[in-house]
């Protein structure tokens, strides 16, 4: 069994969690960093999304310049994987390629095209009438 957490973002900076299992899992098999993906596919038509990144079981997070789905421990000076340091200072980490197989736990994606529902409904606080004494 196959599944995923999916991270929506849009441009509004807010973000939405979706679990995909099975069938709509086993459709991001084999797509890399940088594919763009119909919403039709996990059940929401008319959007459309781009793959931005992601993270394995262990937490390791997906580079676009990893090839594969394999996992690798790079000398990294900056980017993605590595906090600001000291200038010219490298460190070995480990991070995830850019294909999306069985063992990565989440995919981050970026709205490129909105459908027709919203994809953030606004919760609506019912307002209570105030109690008279």
């Amino acid at each position: 069994m196959v599944q995923y957490k999916l991270v929506i973002g849009d441009k509004s900076g807010k973000c939405k969690q979706v679990e995909v299992k099975d069938d709509n899992a086993k459709f991001f098999m084999g797509k890399k960093l940088g594919d763009k993906v119909k919403g039709e596919a996990i059940d929401m038509p008319g959007y459309e999304f781009e793959i931005t990144g992601g993270a394995d079981y262990c937490g390791f997070p997906m580079r676009q310049d990893v090839e594969g789905p394999v996992r690798k421990q790079l000398m990294i000076v900056k980017g993605l994987g590595i906090q600001k340091s000291d200038n010219g200072v490298r460190h070995r980490r480990t991070v995830c390629g850019n294909t999306i197989h069985d063992k990565i736990s989440q995919i981050s994606l970026k709205v490129l095209k909105a459908g027709k529902t919203p994809l953030f409904e606004e919760a609506k606080a019912e307002e209570k009438p105030e109690e008279k004494k």
